[in-house]
């Protein structure tokens, strides 16, 4: 359809001729309102912000030689960040003659890795970077609230035994 006909079947519907696809060969165009057609499009990009999900990268920093206790305290932290849904970067950290034993990293990397293997997936494998070894892991499944909604059904059975007595 030529414009001036689009155009002048526009104006006597009272509606606008709107290009909804620029890139399409011949491009093509509606009659519709225009500022119905504007707020609709706002309202479908808002809704996709929406349902976005925002990854944080938190980091946990080790040494090669670190102690069990210590170990043990960074696996917690990793542990607590995995659980909150974010992605968890270790970084070894290597120093002095350290640097010529990549394999003490490597080994404390795949401990790691195996003793939270539950909770998180590798999703890039400890790669060494200068002075630096680094594997970043990712959680399995979304941060739920099945915990606290099974203490709350206990919870709520508890109250009428106590009311009672």
């Amino acid at each position: 359809m030529r414009i001036e006909d689009a155009l002048r079947l526009a104006q006597e519907s009272e509606l606008d001729l709107v290009e909804v696809a620029a890139q399409a060969r011949p491009p093509v165009c509606k009659l519709m309102d225009y500022g119905k057609f504007k707020y609709e499009s706002a309202q479908k990009a808002r809704e996709s912000r929406r349902n976005q999900q925002l990854t944080v990268i938190k980091e946990q920093k080790l040494r090669p030689k670190i102690d069990t206790h210590d170990y043990e305290t960074k696996r917690g932290h990793v542990i607590r960040f995995l659980e909150g849904g974010n992605k968890v970067k270790v970084t070894i950290m290597f120093r002095g003659r350290e640097q010529s034993r990549p394999e003490l990293g490597y080994r404390l990397l795949q401990r790691l890795a195996e003793d939270i293997g539950d909770l998180a997936v590798v999703e890039a494998s400890p790669k060494q970077d200068g002075r630096n070894m680094t594997m970043v892991l990712a959680p399995t499944k979304k941060p739920g609230k099945k915990p606290s909604s099974s203490n709350a059904s206990e919870a709520s059975a508890e109250e009428p035994a106590e009311a009672e007595a």
